[in-house]
């Protein structure tokens, strides 16, 4: 048995390591960004296999999903609406880029410029902002939503939190 011993630690070592390179063979790739969409329609995402390109999560739910095109077609997804902003600010394009957005209320894509965003939303990455069609009470534009994501003013804030779920 002192003699067999060595050998079956050895090949259990061998059985692992294969084990593990068989698993990373399976690993699904994740979609951070597609090329070709120089219509800048907004694109079907699949829950699961898309990536937000800012933060690195997963989408796994279209609720505060948005898109962003830019002219030669490049299309990145994120899955909180305070991402995109984020993301957005230091790009050439920030300005041409076609921006789309799942609304809340009618439940599709809608142009990020032309929506309404309430801010204390319970959203993936804790900003609250959640994009409607239909102007609503207390709703604010895309620029308002614009500068509370680049100054901080959002629900991962605790005071402006508290301001917010207070009213």
């Amino acid at each position: 048995m002192k003699k067999i011993a060595p050998i079956l630690i050895v090949l259990l070592f061998v059985v692992v390591i294969v084990f593990i390179f068989l698993s990373l063979g399976k690993t699904q790739h994740m979609v951070v960004i597609k090329e070709g969409n120089l219509k800048q329609i907004p694109l079907q995402i699949e829950l699961h296999k898309y990536q937000d390109s800012y933060c690195g999560m997963i989408i796994d739910d279209l609720k505060y999903a948005s898109q962003i095109v830019a002219k030669d077609g490049k299309t990145w997804f994120f899955h909180d609406h305070g991402d995109f902003v984020l993301w957005l600010e230091n790009k050439p394009f920030k300005e041409s880029a076609k921006i789309w957005v799942m609304s809340r209320d009618t439940h599709k894509w809608i142009d990020a410029r032309e929506a309404y965003y309430s801010r204390d939303e319970i959203t993936p990455m804790g900003f609250g902002f959640g994009a409607y069609e239909k102007q609503q009470e207390g709703l604010v534009n895309f620029e308002q939503m614009k500068l509370f994501t680049l100054r901080g003013e959002t629900m991962q804030d605790p005071k402006i939190r508290k301001i917010l779920t207070d009213k």
